[in-house]
């Protein structure tokens, strides 16, 4: 099967984007996130960087197959010589949507462990709080909001024929409008990480597994309707 050069170095780039943010969950995280009791700047800054990193690492492989679309989609467009804008610029779209993301969760991070319900390793110091987050994503699971997402994360094609624009801005417009779909569809489960623990690695690599199964394997609304039942029991084995 050929592949085209420009497809094997969007392929090759996207990868290396992804085994670098992977490396630096697994070995760097750690070593720059030291438990910390008083806050500064520089603290919340290197916060923001981990949880953009963490986001690129997490959602990248998941969204693979929307990006491939969209090269494709460029390449016949080059083919019949229309416009073209490379596909890395709906890349840089689609991870400025989740940097925004990284942002307001940073602060929020910054709130929580302000109220004392986060222990300064990133965890939930708090059994009502930990109860409220997990109930909170279970019920969101089940409801039309998050499957409409999850539908437009999945399959894109309508929101990229409707919403395609010429040039490098309109590519990065169309990154973020796609991007907005998979915040929509899976906010509330990155947040889970408030009750295991922000940099526990086992948990950012099963959040990442559920990620790609829902949007990637067959009955994603069976496997979404099911986390979120599992996700409510857990929330209520806390009060057991």
């Amino acid at each position: 099967m050929h592949i085209s050069l420009s497809r094997l170095a969007l392929i090759l780039t996207l990868l290396l984007v992804i085994l670098l943010s992977w490396y630096y969950i697994v070995f760097a995280m750690t070593m720059n996130m030291e438990p910390v009791t008083q806050w500064s700047i520089a603290d919340i800054a290197i916060l923001f960087c981990m949880w953009a990193i963490m986001m690129a690492g997490m959602m990248l492989p998941s969204a693979m197959p929307v990006i491939l679309l969209v090269e494709q989609v460029n390449k016949k467009r080059k083919l019949r010589r229309a416009s073209y804008t490379h596909t890395l610029f709906f890349v840089i779209g689609y991870l400025l949507i989740w940097g925004l993301y990284s942002a307001v969760i940073t602060i929020i991070q910054y709130t929580l462990h302000h109220w004392a319900l986060l222990s300064p390793m990133m965890s939930s110091a708090n059994i009502a709080f930990s109860s409220a987050i997990l109930l909170a994503a279970g019920i969101y699971q089940l409801t039309p909001l998050k499957q409409r997402c999850l539908q437009l994360c999945r399959s894109p094609l309508s929101v990229i024929s409707s919403q395609w624009k010429e040039g490098k801005l309109g590519a990065i417009l169309l990154g973020i409008n796609h991007g907005q779909y998979c915040v929509g569809c899976c906010w509330i489960l990155m947040a889970i990480l408030f009750v295991t623990g922000v940099m526990n690695l086992k948990w950012i690599l099963l959040l990442s597994l559920i990620v790609l199964v829902e949007k990637v394997l067959p009955y994603p609304e069976v496997a979404s309707k099911l986390l979120g039942g599992a996700l409510i029991l857990l929330a209520l084995s806390y009060w057991v």
